[in-house]
């Protein structure tokens, strides 16, 4: 069992009460026998739960895995015709998890290793299990046994109608059961204690930089300790581009400060030139393509440190169960052995070429539509308004603007539904790959829906002023607009809108108190935040030439930004799962191609400039001289880039012999078995 006592030199003991102890199922195996048992991970069931049903699904959490089941251990709560479940894990199942998932650990000598069941006794703190495992891989290890608990034959479920209730062979139970109504959620545990300390020193302290991040990592997981790491590392990578930016606004001549070059037109007409300068053009345009690459290329650097240091270098997803939504024809895994749904990777690849890539692409189209519809509908309203001058024709200014509001909303809804449903109806295997098409697909209409208006203006408009207006304004109002969503509400949410756990008194009983956690909504997940940053890093790298107070304006508003998603997640969201990973995926990814795209964007933005076509001009060099220059500038700027990508290792040195030592000692474990 996951023992409480004995703790080493640091340990920090649980404060989550522990449930009556007589009541947990009975472990077989003596090195898994401890006093106390922490609860890890809850399963809420339905109001109406059949006394046999729940007594049927805690029989399979206990079960060997030999004979189908878990081997977790579980308590029925109050008593057995209650609501809950509560599950925890033994030792042993701890550590064949560990193996099963490919985490590094520490060895006897310091060193991290990737862990084997059968040479367990060589790990420092094997015995501890709150030492060797993080609060986060433990409560993950339980819903990884749960997920992966399947059928062994044909069969009913007790106490479920026979319309709901027959599982077939080797088909999920879990997932059957929540289809049936029979478990409404399964989410993990809070530690209240643990929670209190990482909030006092993440967010309600008074320091503005640095994070703690090995205990995020240790509460909360990978995926949310890559995420604030990134968040943090982006946030001072933020700093150079925004001084580069001050001192071209404020500094150098005609900035864009608003002291621009006063130019007298035809017709008495008088225009202010507030553009950057031709040299504050080059300056900015060159400087951010630079940085974009520099920037992912030092994250991977850093991210690569961070996997190992948390013993996510050699991560085998691809060897585990498949995830509990793959279905296929049953058949013997040739890589491991096992029995389990098989299906082919070419009936996969067929699917996305043929169905999901032409979907994704005629909803991009109906993007580019909406748009030529809102241009197209701007144009009539202002036609019919300078005829008529009428406090309607004025008000009907206004609407093809609400009309594409409510348009690229609705489109947005329908394809996030599309686009959940088509990566489920691929059949992907792993967690991971899963996620990554269904990430790349809402990704490629976010892109198009953020900045489809922006490269529109600058390119077929080839209007600058217009782009620089529409780009401060929407930095400005979205930063507005996520202080208000991001702090203020929040904070009016937690402060008068307490959640029952707020309420309890400490003679409640310990099953309300863990029950009360399922009254905080579900944690929606770090999608919409990469898509913020995402957003940020592209009108950083693709327009700041147009508007070099753009880094300012996000570094404000990352700062806070990081406090506010630490007190959301911590206060505001129930503890999410968290998969081991081992950098932030198909995002860093998005973030590259963001940045490629960003030498063609500003190559191109220059050429567009007001003064540097006068520059040109003045200069006597042709329309088609100028052109072919910027091909030429463009062709050098993408070979920089690939020479400062290939130049610049994906990780240390360092890091690359520990996870070379990892493979080797990894070899020799195998080998060693195979011998044995």
């Amino acid at each position: 069992m996951t023992s409480l006592g004995d703790k080493g030199e640091g340990h920090r003991e649980t404060t989550t009460k522990v449930l009556n102890q007589g009541s947990w199922t009975q472990v077989s195996c003596p090195c898994c026998v401890s006093e106390q048992v922490e609860p890890l991970v809850l399963i809420q069931l339905s109001d109406n739960i059949q006394p046999v049903t729940k007594r049927w699904l805690i029989s399979l959490i206990e079960v060997p895995e030999r004979d189908g089941g878990a081997a977790l251990l579980a308590h029925p709560g109050e008593d057995e015709c209650g609501d809950v479940i509560v599950v925890s894990a033994p030792r042993c199942t701890l550590l064949r998890a560990t193996e099963d998932l490919g985490l590094c650990k520490k060895y006897h000598n310091g060193d991290m290793v990737a862990f084997s069941y059968n040479d367990r006794d060589n790990f420092r703190n094997v015995d501890d299990m709150q030492e060797f495992l993080t609060l986060a891989e433990r409560q993950y290890i339980v819903k990884y046994e749960l997920d992966f608990l399947r059928a062994q034959k044909g069969q009913k479920i007790p106490g479920v109608p026979e319309s709901q209730g027959v599982l077939k062979a080797r088909e999920n139970i879990c997932q059957k059961l929540e289809k049936a109504g029979v478990i409404k959620d399964i989410f993990p545990l809070h530690d209240k204690q643990r929670l209190t300390d990482l909030c006092r020193n993440w967010y309600s302290g008074k320091q503005i930089w640095g994070q703690p991040l090995d205990s995020i990592q240790a509460y909360f997981g990978g995926t949310v300790g890559f995420y604030f790491s990134f968040l943090d590392f982006y946030t001072w990578a933020l700093v150079p581009p925004a001084i580069l930016g001050l001192v071209l606004t404020f500094l150098l001549p005609g900035g864009g400060s608003g002291a621009g070059v006063v130019k007298e037109q035809a017709g008495g007409v008088v225009e202010v030139d507030d553009s950057p300068s031709v040299s504050g053009h080059m300056v900015q345009a060159v400087f951010s393509m630079l940085w974009s690459t520099l920037v992912m290329e030092f994250w991977k650097r850093r991210s690569s440190s961070l996997s190992h240091r948390w013993g996510l270098l050699h991560l085998a997803e691809r060897f585990a169960e498949p995830r509990p939504g793959f279905h296929g024809t049953l058949g013997i895994n040739p890589v491991t052995g096992r029995l389990e749904p098989l299906f082919p990777e070419w009936q996969r690849q067929l699917r996305v070429g043929l169905v999901s890539v032409p979907l994704v692409g005629f909803f991009l189209g109906m993007v580019v539509l909406g748009m030529t519809g809102f241009y197209h509908g701007e144009a009539l309203a202002q036609g019919f308004h300078q005829d008529s001058g009428s406090l309607f024709s004025g008000a009907l200014l206004y609407l093809p603007s609400v009309a594409h509001i409510v348009y690229t909303n609705m489109l947005g809804n329908v394809y996030r539904t599309v686009a959940m449903q088509l990566t489920e109806w691929e059949n992907h295997r792993e967690e991971s790959s899963f996620q990554n098409h269904h990430t790349t697909k809402v990704l490629l209409f976010t892109f198009f829906n953020y900045f489809a208006v922006l490269f529109h203006i600058a390119f077929y408009k080839q209007d600058l002023p217009l782009l620089r207006k529409r780009l401060a304004s929407l930095l400005i109002v979205t930063q507005l607009v996520n202080q208000c969503t991001e702090v203020v509400v929040p904070f009016i949410v937690d402060r008068f809108f307490s959640a029952p756990q707020k309420k309890q008194q400490e003679d409640d009983p310990n099953v309300d108190k863990l029950r009360a956690q399922r009254s905080l909504p579900p944690f929606p997940g770090l999608f919409a935040e990469y898509i913020e940053l995402l957003v940020q890093f592209g009108y950083l790298s693709l327009f700041s030439c147009v508007y070099p107070l753009t880094a300012v304006l996000l570094l404000l508003n990352n700062v806070t930004e990081i406090r506010a998603d630490a007190y959301k997640i911590c206060k505001l969201f129930r503890k999410p799962f968290s998969a081991p990973v081992s950098n932030i995926g198909v995002w860093q990814t998005a973030f590259e191609v963001l940045g490629f795209v960003s030498v063609m964007s500003n190559c191109w933005l220059l050429l567009l400039s007001p003064r540097v076509r006068e520059f040109c001009l003045e200069g006597g060099i042709s329309g088609r001289n100028i052109i072919l220059f910027a091909i030429l500038v463009e062709h050098v700027l993408i070979l920089v880039k690939m020479i400062l990508a290939f130049m610049i290792p994906d990780e240390p040195d360092w890091v690359r012999i520990k996870r070379e030592q990892i493979e080797f000692h990894s070899m020799q474990a195998l080998g060693q078995q195979v011998r044995e």
